[in-house]
């Protein structure tokens, strides 16, 4: 099919074109017919311009062939730019000064009736709109999402090449090393039996990059991970991964903090101060009860095992002999909240395993409370003045484990700011809602109760704190390992550590994790070999990309920043993926499907 070549995009068209004969080629976006002249808006990636069909302007073929356009039929039109008639621009489209009089029209291909309208926002369901991800991909705020994404690749590739580092592409095949998440598993036709896995993320490689002498590595590059999803998670998903010879800690910080700064900036135009604020892992938890905190909104807990721990009632002195905590908050001018909500809370914490919620009201200079006479008033003045607490204060109270306590007010935290609108809305543009902050000093171990082992809270390859390797022969979990997250919003946008470069040392640390010197040769040799043949001390970070690309374009899902994203069930429901493959495959790989 011969058609005439676009000499401007659906969004160019300005007064400065009135005059000019032009050639547009794009979609059929609406169509309009006003007493026999249609209007119609054409639409492309760069933007939309309404075309006029006139009878007295066009030839009778040309007008008839109009009259059959229909949303998104795909066509090549030709015609004069003229200015609007006066009261009838659309100051919402760049183009809205300006018509084209269309004289030529061609139809290059037809279109079925969507399923929904790509034009209006219908409330359509997300499955339809991922089942038909090809249609859905022509919206307005889908393709901004895209090219939003485009610039920031640009930007990273950019910051990173400036600053000296190499972006070296690390393969997607690779030994299969299960220690987290599952592995996606990848069969080998040629060596039977046997199979590659596709990477969690590129860790070892970069180590080994390390050990080669690039001193600084980056990459843009897809991850795998088969694990049970939620909302803004997916099977497959981008990082960008840096690695850095020689550093400290501060050293990443700063190169982190310069490659966001510059993102806001190029992509958004917004000024992102820095550097960031940093907060240990204890104090987060202790204070937001999470190591991603949010801090848009201002509702603290506070410790006050100190101030129970002789206190006569029972539940509070046991849990803190068993070296448990007892923890809460304080809800300014919480009198307005009623019994009903409290009730609401307190099963709120019984379904994430919480024994239930113990409250107060601070009424004048009393603790109004229906356990008062097992905790006592002397005991509730001195939680409410340990939290600093005021006349018409509403005090929540929760006791467990140190770890159990503070997670499960943290996230009664987050429910109540969501009940009561403290949370402001997501805008990627606006820094005064952009709250940044670095997590540090996490613990190097967390104990697992089912399998009654350490396991590494980041990976096995991050380095404890000097200062703390002594504990390693003795008291592995007061440990702190060299690690760190980057946090927005209550979202882990990044974490990376410190890590080991010594094979003595690894070794040790692999051992208390389970993993027995045969087992780490089996698994970890070639990089432990590496090790030993002048391996300089290295650190870096991981970046989640999708999820810095929803913050950004305030959208509320990664999938919308996914040009093909899988469902929370890792299907794909345009292609159907995963699905069945011939008995002939399955045999060519020396595998049965039981």
């Amino acid at each position: 099919m011969s058609f005439k070549q676009r000499t401007h995009t659906c969004g160019e068209l300005r007064t400065s074109h009135i005059g000019n004969y032009i050639t547009l080629n794009g979609w059929i976006d609406r169509v309009r017919d006003l007493g026999g002249v249609l209007f119609i808006d054409m639409r492309d990636r760069y933007g939309k311009t309404q075309i006029v069909f006139n009878p007295q302007k066009c030839s009778s073929e040309v007008y008839e062939l109009a009259k059959e356009l229909r949303s998104e039929f795909v066509v090549s039109v030709s015609g004069n730019v003229e200015k609007r008639p006066e009261g009838t621009e659309n100051s919402d489209l760049p183009t809205g000064e300006i018509d084209v009089i269309i004289s030529s029209l061609e139809i290059l291909n037809r279109s079925l009736t969507p399923p929904f309208s790509i034009s209006e926002e219908d409330g359509t369901n997300e499955e339809t709109r991922l089942k038909y991800r090809y249609l859905d991909l022509r919206r307005d705020a889908v393709q901004k999402n895209l090219l939003m994404r485009h610039k920031m690749y640009q930007v990273t590739r950019n910051y990173f090449s400036e600053n000296n580092f190499i972006e070296v592409e690390t393969p997607v095949l690779m030994k299969s090393t299960p220690e987290g998440a599952r592995d996606y598993l990848v069969p080998s036709r040629v060596h039977h039996g046997k199979f590659y896995a596709l990477p969690q993320s590129p860790q070892t490689y970069k180590q080994i990059l390390m050990v080669a002498g690039f001193d600084r590595y980056f990459q843009i590059v897809k991850c795998f991970r088969d694990e049970d999803l939620r909302a803004d998670r997916q099977p497959e998903f981008t990082q960008i991964d840096v690695e850095i010879s020689f550093p400290d800690e501060e050293l990443v910080y700063k190169i982190v903090e310069g490659c966001m700064t510059r993102l806001y900036k190029e992509v958004l135009n917004v000024e992102i101060p820095s550097p960031f604020p940093r907060m240990s892992y204890h104090d987060a938890m202790e204070k937001y009860g999470s190591d991603k905190p949010d801090l848009r909104f201002d509702l603290q807990l506070t410790n006050v095992t100190d101030v129970v721990k002789d206190s006569p009632f029972r539940l509070f002195a046991e849990n803190v002999a068993k070296g448990g905590a007892v923890a809460g908050m304080k809800i300014s001018n919480g009198n307005e909240i009623g019994r009903n909500q409290i009730d609401g809370y307190t099963d709120f914490m019984k379904k994430l395993g919480a024994g239930g919620l113990i409250w107060g009201r601070v009424v004048g200079d009393k603790i109004e409370s229906p356990t008062e006479k097992h905790i006592t008033q002397e005991y509730f003045q001195k939680i409410a003045k340990k939290m600093n607490c005021v006349d018409g204060d509403l005090i929540l109270l929760a006791s467990g484990s140190w770890i159990n306590t503070f997670s499960w007010l943290g996230t009664l935290r987050l429910e109540i700011a969501r009940k009561r609108n403290l949370i402001p809305a997501s805008a990627g543009w606006d820094e005064t809602q952009m709250k940044f902050l670095w997590v540090t000093e996490f613990p190097m171990f967390e104990f697992n109760e089912e399998e009654k082992r350490f396991v590494a809270m980041h990976h096995p390859f991050t380095s404890p704190s000097m200062e703390d390797v002594h504990f390693l022969d003795s008291e592995p979990n007061k440990a702190r390992a060299r690690a760190y997250d980057l946090v927005l919003n209550g979202n882990e946008i990044a974490g990376g550590s410190i890590r080991i470069h010594s094979s003595e040392l690894q070794s040790k640390v692999f051992s208390l994790l389970g993993i027995g010197e045969e087992e780490a040769k089996r698994k970890f040799g070639f990089m432990l070999d590496a090790f030993k043949y002048g391996a300089p001390p290295h650190g870096g970070i991981a970046f989640g990309f999708d999820r810095i690309a929803m913050l950004m374009s305030g959208s509320k899902s990664i999938r919308d920043v996914i040009a093909f994203p899988k469902t929370t069930s890792a299907m794909s429901l345009m292609d159907e993926a995963p699905s069945e493959v011939d008995e002939k495959q399955l045999k060519e790989l020396h595998i049965r499907v039981i």
